[in-house]
């Protein structure tokens, strides 16, 4: 008597692994944007500049504030924000480290080490949704920055999404990020002209070729948005701040 079939019966043991891949659970699964998901997906930048913006409606923006500027010379000198910022308690906050570091720094494991540190401090603020580095490395610097990101990731907490500004080159035709521990990176598509002047003449200007900049994009106030923007987290720089520059007059820009 011939054994009733069984509902495998026929299917691939390749095909079988596919459906059991599928049924685990999405967290298990690598998702670069998985912990960047529940953020609103418009996030205003607060640079160093006194900001209000108690009224923010904080279910549709974000707050990406400049915590602390790291310049690195002989040493690594931390200089914390010193403007007031106003903001209600409600709203999902982004702790912005800038790194500064003239041709003259130097970037040895000493000063590694203590910008790691220092970045640390704002890792652990209480509240916050993700930490932000923006350093405009050039050639030369990148070492040094991939390893001051690979030791920020394995120290700072686990949950916490790492996300970095990125020059709009970095992420079109001067590839060499892809591998970098980071949840995002910002292509930064204004105040461009020095990036246009390095573009080989051979590329298309500024196609987003790198995966980890296709998610989200960083413009201003004051210039023209690129025209690919629908469902990319988007941060908005405000060039003469948020006072003259509300963020609800965005609302008409946002596709």
């Amino acid at each position: 008597m011939r054994s009733p079939a069984k509902p495998w019966d026929g299917i691939s043991s390749a095909l079988i692994a596919l459906l059991l891949l599928l049924t685990i659970h999405s967290d298990a699964l690598p998702h670069p944007q998985g912990r960047l998901a529940a953020l609103p997906r418009v996030t205003l930048w607060a640079w160093e500049r006194r900001e209000d913006l108690h009224a923010l409606d904080t279910r549709r923006f974000a707050i990406a504030y400049l915590d602390q500027t790291l310049t690195i010379g002989l040493t690594v000198h931390p200089q914390p924000r010193r403007n007031a910022l106003v903001f209600p308690a409600s709203a999902t906050r982004i702790a912005v480290v800038r790194i500064e570091a003239p041709s003259a720094a130097i970037l040895n494991d000493e000063n590694r080490i203590d910008a790691v540190q220092s970045i640390l401090a704002s890792a652990h603020e209480s509240g916050i949704a993700a930490l932000q580095i923006d350093f405009d490395a050039t050639r030369s610097q990148r070492p040094f920055y991939r390893d001051l990101l690979t030791d920020l990731r394995r120290q700072m907490p686990a949950n916490l999404p790492l996300s970095i500004t990125a020059l709009a080159s970095w992420c079109s035709w001067d590839s060499w990020i892809h591998d970098l521990p980071v949840d995002e990176a910002v292509p930064m598509m204004f105040r461009m002209e020095p990036d246009h002047r390095r573009t080989p003449p051979s590329v298309d200007d500024f196609q987003i070729r790198e995966p980890l900049c296709r998610t989200s994009t960083g413009v201003s106030t004051d210039e023209p948005w690129p025209s690919n923007l629908a469902g990319k987290r988007i941060y908005v720089f405000p060039d003469h701040g948020w006072r003259n520059n509300p963020p609800n007059d965005l609302a008409r820009r946002l596709p």
